[in-house]
């Protein structure tokens, strides 16, 4: 049982690098991917999951989204419905981390049930009634703030302020930018350069407005590019520059890595340059991968009636 969960974890990340090189076709890894839907371990699932969002990163600004989002819920959503919404006895610790990592993948997917069930929790949570368990919480307020709705926003922004744990705030602070809505992901911005949010927390809150997609990458870029004197002040030499440079790392076309590296040509960054050169090299790899299998892909998905 074991060997076989090893193999299977093994070839599954073998044909992601294979694909990811240009040495097997990304219709393949999708096909196999496909094949999970019985799959219940975790360290298996996870792994899975990290190459699907790796691969919702390279997809996130095309048509075949959607697709990509349908064949995320059919791989995961029926394993929610076996580990449920709430803890049980016989739960383990990796229990509580699937539960964590469907509801935010299934959330992400635009899951009809996920989505209701996220918004009945939070609505109790600040409400003042039941409280959203820990090991979700996350997942949920993720859920909701993908919605756009600027009341959620501020139900958020009332939570964060009223609590005194760096735990909760630190999981609000993290997912505040990650939403549709332009002019909330603005304010995300300039709320992650005041005094309300930790000098060192500041890079991971814009972070998350990049998380939220196409669109939030190129803002986040932007804003990066304006504020870029004050970074280099506040942080270089230390690992959060090398934050904030990475928001580039998922771009997906030679245009978008022309911007970054002439950006840094005009402004050196010599504590960053590793992380430059790494996110240049990413850039690069992700528009070759989508010049060279972006329209089979899209093939696969039709095919697959997704």
């Amino acid at each position: 049982w074991y060997q076989r969960r090893v193999r299977g974890l093994g070839i599954q990340e073998d044909l992601f690098a294979l694909a990811k090189a240009g040495y097997n076709s990304t219709s393949n890894l999708l096909t196999l991917m496909g094949a999970y839907v019985n799959e219940r371990n975790y360290v298996v699932l996870s792994s899975i999951n990290g190459n699907l969002s790796e691969l919702g990163s390279l997809f996130s600004h095309l048509p075949c989204f959607t697709q990509f989002k349908a064949m995320r819920r059919r791989i995961f959503s029926r394993i929610l419905e076996e580990v449920g919404w709430e803890k049980r006895a016989t739960d383990g610790h990796t229990d509580s981390l699937l539960r964590n990592m469907l509801v935010t993948t299934l959330g992400k997917s635009d899951d009809e049930q996920v989505l209701a069930k996220c918004h009945e929790l939070f609505n109790q949570h600040v409400s003042g009634g039941k409280q959203i368990e820990a090991d979700i919480r996350g997942a949920v307020y993720l859920t909701v703030r993908q919605d756009g709705k600027e009341e959620t926003y501020r139900h958020l922004l009332d939570l964060f302020k009223k609590t005194d744990l760096h735990e909760e705030r630190d999981r609000i602070q993290r997912i505040l930018g990650n939403g549709p809505n332009a002019q909330l992901r603005t304010e995300t911005l300039d709320f992650a350069m005041s005094d309300t949010v930790r000098s060192n927390d500041t890079p991971f809150v814009i972070h998350g407005v990049a998380n939220s997609g196409a669109e939030g990458r190129d803002q986040t870029w932007a804003f990066v590019q304006e504020k870029f004197p004050v970074f280099k002040e506040r942080y270089s030499g230390g690992f959060l520059f090398t934050r904030l440079v990475q928001v580039t790392s998922n771009f997906t076309s030679m245009e978008q890595y022309k911007s970054v590296e002439s950006f840094f040509a005009e402004n050196k960054a010599p504590s960053a340059e590793r992380a430059v050169k790494q996110s240049l090299e990413s850039i690069k790899l992700r528009a070759a991968w989508l010049d060279r299998d972006g329209e089979s892909v899209a093939q696969w998905f039709t095919q697959q009636g997704l």
